[in-house]
C-alpha cells in the first residue's frame, strides 16, 4: 500500500491524520495539555502537518498562482465563474481576493502545526529513531510552506514557534531571509532524517510511503539554492540527490499515471486516497478537467504554451506535449476524441486528471501530486552549471532530460511509429554559448514541467526583461509590481506590524 493520507484527531486548530492503512473514524478533542504525551501523540502530529500540502483540500489554489497568473494557461471556467482567479489571471489583484487570503491561510496553518511537533516532540518519551524521523518531516514541510508563500508573497512573518495572542503581532521578514530560514528547516530536516535511518535502517514502514525523506530534503534544498541564486550551492546540492537512487522513468507520462505512483522518479509526492470520510482524494481532478468530463474547466493551456513544444515536419510533436495537453485531432481519456470546444482556448490539461474510467466521484481523484521529482534536479544542475559558466558540464543533465523524451517512442506503445525515434525530434544540445544555453534550459524546464505548479515563478526569477517579452498579452501586468501578490487584508487588519508589497 502507498500513501500517508492526514485528517483524523483535532486538537484546537489542528486536524490529525492517519495513514492509508488506518480505519478509524474521527476521535473527538484533545486540549493540548494532556496531548503530546506519546508516540502515538507524536505521529497523529505529523500526520496532521501534511494535510494542508493537500489538494483534498479544494481551497489550495497553488495552480492559480503559479499556472493560471502565468503565460502557460488562462482561467478558464465560465465567464463570470471564480472572478477572484480571473483577477489574478488579468493581474487586477487586490488584497480581497480570496485566492490570496485562503493559500496564506492554509500554509501558515501548517507552519503552525509543523512548529507545535518540532516544540513537544522532542521531549516525549519514546523510540529515539522515529522521533528523529517525526522532527526531521516537520522540519522539510515547514521549509516547503515557506517556500511557497516566499515566493507568492515575498517579505512574509517568519514564526518558528506557537505563539501566544500576546505575540501574534509580527513584522515582515525580507524574502532573502527568509529563504536562509527556509535552507536551514531543509539541512535541519535532513541531519534528522538521516540520523533517524542511522539509528533504525527500517524507520520508514514499507505501508507509509509519501513521507518526507532524506533526498527530499536535499532536492528542496538543490531548488531554494537555485532560487537565491546560488549557484554552485545548487549545483552540488543537486549532484547530491543522485546518491540516494532517483532514476527517470523510461515512460514520461509515467510519471502522472496512478498506476505509477511514488516511482524511481519521484522524489516527493502529495498522497491523495479517494473513497474516504472526510475526502482525502485530489479535487484537482474536478476543478482542472473540462466542463464536458463533468469538470469545472479551469487553468486552460495557451496556445503560447502549446508552440513551446518542439516539432518536426509540422507534424511530430515532442511526445511530452500530448501527455501534457489534450487538442485537437488527439484521444483524451478513455480513448474519447478531443473536442477542442471543450475549452476556450481550444486546451485542456491532463497532468493531475484521471479517467473516469479510474474514479467513481468526479471531486475525489487517486492522483498523487509531485512536488520534485528527478528530472527536475536535472534541470537544476543544469542551470546552476549554466551560470557558473560551464557550459559544457550543464549539457550533460540537460540532455539526459530530452533523451528521456525523444526515447518515449521506445517505451510508449501508444505512440504512432512506436519502436522508432523520429529522425531530427529532440536532438542534443551541442551549443556552450552561455547566453542560448540559458534559453534552452529555460525552455526544457516548460515543457518538462508543465503544469506542474512552476511556470510563474520561474519567469519571476528570470527578471524583468524575461518577464515583461512573456507577459506581452497581459496588459495590466508590470513586473516592480506583480513579481508578488498582495498579502491578504484580513492579515493586514489583524497583525498590524505588517507592511504590504508595493504597488498595492
Amino acid at each position: 500500500m502507498k500513501k500517508i493520507v492526514a485528517i483524523l484527531t483535532i486538537i484546537t486548530f489542528f486536524s490529525f491524520g492517519c495513514e492509508k492503512y488506518l480505519d478509524e473514524e474521527p476521535q473527538g478533542t484533545y486540549p493540548v495539555s494532556t496531548f503530546f504525551k506519546t508516540e502515538e501523540h507524536a505521529l497523529l502530529a505529523i500526520n496532521s502537518c501534511y494535510e494542508p500540502a493537500s489538494f483534498a483540500n479544494s481551497n489550495n489554489r497553488l495552480w492559480v498562482f503559479a499556472d493560471i497568473a502565468s503565460d502557460d494557461a488562462a482561467k478558464g471556467g465560465f465567464p463570470g465563474d471564480q472572478a477572484d482567479i480571473e483577477l489574478i489571471d488579468n493581474f487586477q489583484v487586490s488584497e480581497d481576493n480570496g485566492n490570496v487570503q485562503t493559500i496564506w491561510a492554509i500554509y501558515y496553518n501548517g507552519i503552525s502545526r509543523c512548529n507545535m511537533v518540532l516544540k513537544y516532540v522532542p521531549d516525549i518519551d519514546m523510540d529515539n529513531a522515529l522521533k528523529s524521523r517525526i522532527i526531521g518531516e516537520a522540519y522539510f514541510l515547514r521549509g516547503y510552506y515557506y517556500f511557497n508563500l516566499c515566493n507568492i508573497f515575498g517579505n512574509i512573518p517568519l514564526i518558528l514557534k506557537p505563539l501566544n495572542p500576546d505575540e501574534m503581532q509580527v513584522p515582515n521578514t525580507a524574502q532573502l531571509d527568509v529563504y536562509e530560514q527556509i535552507e536551514s528547516d531543509f539541512k535541519k530536516s535532513f541531519e534528522n532524517l538521516e540520523a533517524a535511518i542511522n539509528l533504525n535502517p527500517n524507520v520508514y514502514p514499507s505501508s507509509e510511503t509519501g513521507r518526507a525523506t532524506p533526498g527530499a530534503a536535499k532536492a528542496l534544498l538543490a531548488k531554494t539554492y537555485l532560487f537565491e541564486k546560488k549557484w554552485s550551492e545548487a549545483a552540488e546540492t543537486a549532484d547530491e540527490v543522485k546518491a540516494y537512487g532517483y532514476s527517470l522513468m523510461d515512460n514520461y507520462q509515467h510519471n502522472f499515471n496512478v498506476n505509477y505512483e511514488n516511482n524511481k522518479e519521484s522524489i516527493f509526492e502529495i498522497q491523495h486516497l479517494s473513497g474516504q470520510n472526510p475526502i482525502q482524494g485530489n479535487r484537482l481532478n474536478q476543478w482542472l478537467a473540462p466542463r464536458n468530463e463533468r469538470g469545472y474547466g479551469f487553468d486552460e493551456p495557451t496556445q503560447n504554451f502549446v508552440d513551446e513544444f518542439e516539432v518536426i515536419n509540422d507534424t511530430i510533436y515532442d511526445p511530452r506535449l500530448d501527455y501534457t495537453v489534450g487538442r485537437a485531432g488527439k484521444l483524451w481519456f478513455d480513448d474519447v476524441p478531443y473536442d477542442p470546444s471543450w475549452s476556450s482556448t481550444g486546451f485542456s490539461q491532463k497532468k493531475y486528471l484521471q479517467p473516469d474510467s479510474e474514479t467513481s466521484s468526479k471531486g475525489d481523484g487517486d492522483l498523487n501530486f509531485t512536488v520534485i521529482r528527478f528530472a527536475e534536479i536535472l534541470l537544476i544542475k543544469a542551470e546552476a552549471l549554466c551560470e557558473l559558466n560551464r557550459c559544457q558540464e550543464a549539457l550533460i543533465p540537460l540532455n539526459k532530460v530530452r533523451k528521456r523524451a525523444r526515447e518515449s517512442y521506445l517505451y510508449d506503445t501508444n505512440l504512432q511509429g512506436y519502436g522508432t525515434i523520429p529522425i531530427g525530434l529532440l536532438p542534443d544540445i551541442t551549443t556552450t554559448d552561455q547566453v542560448q544555453l540559458r534559453n534552452a534550459i529555460r525552455h526544457e524546464r516548460r515543457v518538462e514541467l508543465g503544469f506542474e505548479c512552476q511556470r510563474y515563478f520561474d519567469v519571476i526569477r528570470y527578471g524583468e526583461a524575461y518577464a515583461n517579452n512573456a507577459f506581452t498579452d497581459k496588459v495590466n501586468f508590470i513586473y516592480n509590481r506583480n513579481k508578488l501578490f498582495p498579502i491578504p487584508q484580513s492579515e493586514m487588519a489583524t497583525n498590524l506590524k505588517l507592511k504590504q508589497n508595493p504597488g498595492y
